[in-house]
């Protein structure tokens, strides 16, 4: 068993108590929150009960945090669609409903725990943080989006794909349904920063906490009114940047959310999850550089949706 760690006491600065408390202890304002939500802080005596308490400066602050969080993730024997694999990295194509990574909460049923079942992965050493155990992930997918994901088997192949993204060396496409405002009759580029809302956390906006830079190209495949003053639209995505719900949050800016999208839409009949698919990935290989390209077909449920929705399948998806 994990021992608790120790109470720590600091002298507050002035300003607002997560931040202070963040500043102090080197961790993020959201797990500071969460710390002073479960009454681990308290201010000269006594717990705090908001993370906006205004601190004068002086005061002893005493924060016990929890004890490290034990992420015991274990191998499972699941199949996984493998679409490409060779000694640097494997990449699949991930099913809907699949979370990526272990995270407080979640440890099993993940893509990690799927490869683990099936190879080795490289060592993390900052397992047990806040973020998760991320173990070979380079990037990521929502937990419903579908699509191609690479994942590294080596650290020096971690490195070098990391490097890549980061240099925006990748060529990333989407495909998407959307319905709303945007009549899709030509392509749209959305360039809008995107940060954290400012009241639902759990959400992105274009503009919010700390926004960066975030460009999109859209290019529409097929489209058609659906008899309410709205367009239908089948969607290729090309996001520039990677940022967090990045094409969910663009086309929802657009006016035209994705179809089956509950937090930036709504709900659709036709797709019980966000239609949105990672189809195409193309990186240069962390061992030779040399282009490659991975595709993950079109899945049944997306395609089914179009069609149902009074779509035509264009021949680019039909081939």
């Amino acid at each position: 068993m994990t021992e608790p760690q120790q109470t720590q006491t600091y002298t507050a600065t002035a300003g607002r108590l997560d931040a202070v408390a963040a500043e102090l202890t080197g961790e993020s304002r959201s797990q500071v929150a969460l710390w002073i939500a479960a009454g681990r802080v308290e201010v000269e005596g006594k717990a705090a009960t908001k993370a906006s308490h205004k601190l004068r400066g002086g005061e002893a602050l005493h924060i016990s945090p929890p004890p490290p969080t034990d992420f015991s993730v274990q191998p499972e024997q699941v199949l996984l669609d493998v679409l490409y694999e060779d000694n640097a990295l494997i990449a699949v194509n991930k099913p809907p409903a699949m979370v990526t990574h272990p995270a407080p909460g979640v440890v099993s049923g993940t893509l990690v725990n799927a490869l683990l079942g099936r190879l080795e992965l490289p060592q993390q050493a900052d397992h047990d943080s806040p973020a998760g155990y991320r173990p070979g992930i380079v990037h990521r997918l929502d937990k419903d989006t579908s699509g191609v994901i690479v994942v590294a088997k080596t650290v020096q192949a971690h490195a070098a794909l990391s490097a890549s993204f980061k240099a925006r060396e990748t060529q990333k496409v989407y495909l998407a349904i959307a319905a709303g405002e945007w009549k899709a009759q030509t392509p749209a580029k959305v360039d809008a920063p995107i940060g954290r809302h400012p009241v639902q956390r759990q959400k992105m906006t274009v503009g919010g906490a700390n926004p960066r830079d975030a460009q999109t190209r859209f290019v529409p495949l097929s489209h058609h009114p659906d008899g309410h003053g709205r367009t239908l639209a089948l969607v290729r995505c090309e996001p520039r940047t990677g940022r967090t719900h990045q094409i969910r949050v663009h086309l929802a800016h657009l006016g035209s959310p994705i179809v089956g999208d509950a937090v930036y839409g709504r709900e659709s009949q036709a797709m019980p999850r966000q239609a949105l698919h990672a189809w195409q990935l193309t990186l240069p290989h962390p061992v030779t550089q040399e282009p490659l390209h991975l595709t993950a077909p079109p899945p049944d449920d997306l395609l089914d949706a179009w069609v149902a929705l009074g779509g035509h399948l264009p021949t680019e998806l039909l081939r």
